[in-house]
């Protein structure tokens, strides 16, 4: 096995964890406090899910001699973000969690579950998803009018960065947040013992709690992001790198490993899209059967990053929240852009997907339960209204 592990692998596997972690971690950080979650819990939120993403694809890569990327579900942190916090705390949040990871296990093992979940049409799909993403998606240019000497920096270093090279854009962002952070902003004495301190890793265990409205608001709708905008295009991107794996059994191990991680604030594991097409293309490796060790790599530096949680929420902490949003909305544009594509392609769905879109944009929520779920339903009835009327018209 070892003898498979070549530079070029381990460069891509590194450069791969990279741009997982960093394009995206605030994303997650500002989905568990929109939850409810105190720092230190999303702290250990963000240590779970990089561990659990982390082992996971290690295991399943070692075990499958494919490269399958593990990752967590950055449109299910979103997700979060935009249902806010629920009656009864984060714990309702980490119950929805856990529903999710049986969801996800019982969707790999028990096939009619999974052919559900994909029989969702996609144009539906895809428009909860935008319009969870464009609240996010609005914070950089709320970020400018919050103070344009901060919120600048962010968004232009993204943008330069981004037209030259797209795979670097957001990591670019990060780095000028930390120059504004560095330079722009007021820190407290001690600041800087605090991030030390956090060094060391901690676990936070959180006793789940189990309401309807967590049920309805956060675990079905997160369930259905994280299959149909995580599972399902992971798998995709693995067959047109032509790698050929049962997706029932990696749909289970994700949601086994999202279990484990929910007691600690993790929102859940899913298959890899963005980066398993680092990890499973032909900059891995020319040969495909040895790309599998980028895949392990990335999952080795995953834990490396988790390991460090605590010091980058501490860091990131420091900074008015706006700002770290405002990153998460880079991170966000271009996952809204190629959902609000596909959400509005097709002329026979788009007023369905516009009705689901609208809904889920509006943030409202009824009966305690988030818009993303009822954006769906209402979505769907319109498409299922629209297709009885064309079935029983007749033609004149």
């Amino acid at each position: 096995m070892l003898k498979d592990l070549s530079v070029q692998s381990l460069f891509m596997g590194l450069l791969a964890a990279f741009v997982g972690f960093a394009s995206s971690f605030a994303v997650v950080l500002h989905g568990l406090q929109a939850v409810g979650a105190s720092d230190a819990e999303a702290a250990s939120g963000l240590m779970a899910l990089s561990l659990a993403m982390g082992i996971a694809g290690i295991v399943l890569s070692a075990a499958t001699r494919l490269p399958i990327s593990v990752a967590w579900s950055t449109p299910g942190a979103a997700l979060l973000a935009s249902a806010g916090a629920m009656a009864g705390g984060f714990p309702v949040a980490v119950g929805a969690f856990l529903v999710c990871g049986v969801l996800i296990v019982v969707a790999g093992l028990f096939r009619p579950l999974g052919r559900a979940v994909a029989a969702i049409p996609a144009p539906l799909a895809n428009a909860m998803l935008a319009g969870v993403l464009i609240g996010l998606c609005f914070a950089p240019v709320k970020a400018i009018a919050f103070n344009p000497w901060l919120g600048l920096p962010i968004a232009l270093a993204w943008i330069v960065v981004g037209a030259f090279k797209r795979l670097f854009a957001v990591p670019a962002a990060l780095a000028a947040f930390a120059l504004v952070l560095a330079f722009g902003v007021d820190i407290p004495p001690g600041a800087f013992s605090a991030i030390e301190r956090s060094l060391l890793p901690s676990a936070t265990f959180v006793m789940p709690a189990f309401t309807l409205a967590g049920l309805v608001s956060i675990a079905l709708p997160l369930f259905i992001v994280t299959m149909a905008s995580q599972n399902i295009p992971g798998i995709a991107v693995l067959k047109v790198n032509h790698y050929h794996p049962k997706p029932g059994p990696l749909f289970a191990v994700t949601g086994l490993f999202s279990l484990l991680c929910a007691p600690f604030g993790g929102h859940g594991v899913n298959l890899a899209a963005i980066t398993a097409a680092m990890c499973a293309g032909h900059d891995a490796h020319p040969d495909p059967a040895r790309r599998y060790w980028a895949a392990i790599v990335a999952g080795i530096a995953y834990v490396v990053f988790g390991l460090l949680a605590g010091a980058v929420t501490a860091f990131v902490g420091l900074a008015p929240p706006i700002l770290i949003e405002a990153v998460a909305g880079l991170a966000l544009v271009a996952a809204f852009s190629g959902s609000a594509m596909a959400a509005f392609h097709e002329a026979e769905t788009r007023e369905a997907a516009a009705i689901t879109f609208l809904v889920t944009a509006s943030g409202v929520t009824f009966a305690g339960v988030s818009g993303a779920f009822w954006g769906l339903l209402a979505g769907g009835l319109m498409l299922v209204l629209q297709r009885f009327v064309k079935a029983t018209r007749k033609p004149s």
